[in-house]
C-alpha cells in the first residue's frame, strides 16, 4: 500500500537520493545537504505550527511503500510565496504596433518581469521515482495535497499555482536560459537553477533585463519552449489541468515553463470530495478511492479499491486502510473516487 505522509527527520536519506534522481531544472531539491535538512526542519516546524492564516510555511510530503518503507517520491504545498524573497515571473503578452497613416497594424508578444503571483500559494517539489510510476501513484501524490489544502484551508491562500518544469535536454541546457545567457549572464542554466534553489536570487533582480524583452527577437529555438514543458513533467500538468488549472501567460524566468494557476474552490478534488463517518469492516468494491484523513501533523492518505457513494454517511474501510489513516470507527475521512 502506498501511503502519503509528511516527511520526517529520518526521511534525510531518502530525500537526498530523490534529490539525486530529480536531475537538472528540479528548482525546489537542490543538491545541497545543508539546504535539504532545512526543508525538512521547515517542514515539520510547519505541522507542528498553529496558525491561521497563510505565511512562510512549507509542508513537504513523502510517498511511502508500506510493504518495504521505501520512499519513492516527494510533493509539496508553500503556503505564500513571495513573502521573504522575490517571486519572480515572466508575462506573456502583446502590444500593439499601428499607423493608420501607413496602414500598419501588429501584435507583438512581449516578456515582462513581474511579481504577479505574491501571497499565492505553490504547489511544488513533485517527484516520483521511475519504478512507481504507475497505478494511481502519481495521482495520490499530487491530489492528495488538495485534500491537505481542504481540511486546513486557512492555511492557504485563495490562488493556488503550480511551476512546471520547462524544455531543457539531458545535460541541462535550456533553449530560452541559453538566449539570456548569452545577451545577460554569464553562467550556465543549470549553475543559475542551482542558485534559485538554495536562495541566492539576488542576481535575479541584478543581471535580468528590467524591460519588456520583444519575443521574436528571441533565437527560434528559446521561442519555440516558452510556455511547454518537459517530457518528465507531461503527465503532471495534464493532471493539474484536470482540476482545474489554466495557464494564463506566466513563465519560470529560467527555462520558460509555463505556471498553470487556480482558486482553491474550483479545483475538483477539493469540490468532489467529501466527508464520511469511517466504519471498519470487509471493504468491497472495485472503485478507487482516494482517501485522506483529517489531521495535520499525522496526515496521512492512501488510494483503495472499494466501494463508494457520495449520498452515503458512512463508508466501510479495512482494518488495514484505517490503520494506515490512524482512523478507527468513528473518525472523519475525506474521500473522492480517483
Amino acid at each position: 500500500m502506498m501511503i502519503l505522509r509528511p516527511i520526517q527527520q529520518n526521511d534525510y536519506s531518502a530525500l537526498l537520493t530523490i534529490a539525486h534522481e530529480s536531475g537538472h531544472g528540479f528548482t525546489s531539491l537542490p543538491l545541497n545537504e545543508e539546504l535539504l535538512q532545512k526543508k525538512i526542519d521547515h517542514s515539520v516546524s510547519s505541522f507542528a505550527k498553529q496558525t491561521s492564516q497563510p505565511g512562510d510555511e512549507g509542508y513537504l510530503f513523502v510517498l511511502e511503500d508500506s510493504e518495504t518503507g521505501e520512499v519513492v517520491g516527494t510533493s509539496a504545498i508553500e503556503a505564500a510565496v513571495g513573502l521573504d524573497d522575490a517571486f519572480y515571473h515572466y508575462h506573456l503578452s502583446k502590444v500593439i504596433h499601428s499607423s493608420r497613416t501607413l496602414d500598419v497594424y501588429k501584435a507583438v508578444d512581449i516578456l515582462t518581469l513581474c511579481n504577479d503571483y505574491t501571497g499565492a500559494t505553490e504547489l511544488c517539489t513533485l517527484f516520483l521515482k521511475d519504478g512507481y510510476r504507475k497505478n494511481c501513484n502519481g495521482k495520490l501524490l499530487s491530489k492528495a495535497r488538495f485534500m491537505f489544502i481542504k481540511q486546513h484551508q486557512a492555511r492557504f491562500a485563495e490562488t493556488v499555482i503550480a511551476e512546471m518544469r520547462g524544455v531543457s535536454d539531458e545535460n541541462g541546457n535550456s533553449p530560452f536560459w541559453k538566449w539570456l545567457e548569452e545577451h545577460f549572464f554569464s553562467m550556465d542554466f543549470p549553475t543559475a537553477d542551482y542558485l534559485t534553489g538554495i536562495g541566492q536570487k539576488v542576481f535575479i533582480a541584478e543581471l535580468m533585463p528590467k524591460y519588456p524583452i520583444y519575443v521574436n527577437l528571441l533565437s527560434k529555438d528559446a521561442q519555440a519552449v516558452i510556455g511547454q514543458v518537459h517530457n518528465n513533467t507531461r503527465p503532471a500538468i495534464e493532471l493539474l489541468k484536470s482540476e482545474g488549472f489554466t495557464f494564463n501567460g506566466y513563465v519560470d524566468i529560467f527555462d520558460a515553463g509555463p505556471t498553470v494557476e487556480a482558486k482553491v474552490d474550483n479545483i475538483a478534488t477539493v469540490r468532489n470530495s467529501h466527508d464520511f463517518i469511517v466504519e471498519i469492516g470487509e471493504q468491497t468494491g472495485d472503485t478507487m478511492v482516494l482517501l485522506a484523513n483529517d489531521k495535520l501533523e499525522n496526515f496521512r492518505a492512501t488510494v483503495a479499491s472499494m466501494s463508494f457513494d457520495e449520498r452515503a454517511k458512512t463508508v466501510v474501510l479495512s482494518q488495514q486502510v484505517a490503520d494506515a489513516l490512524q482512523l478507527q470507527t468513528g473518525d472523519t475521512v475525506s474521500a473522492t473516487p480517483v
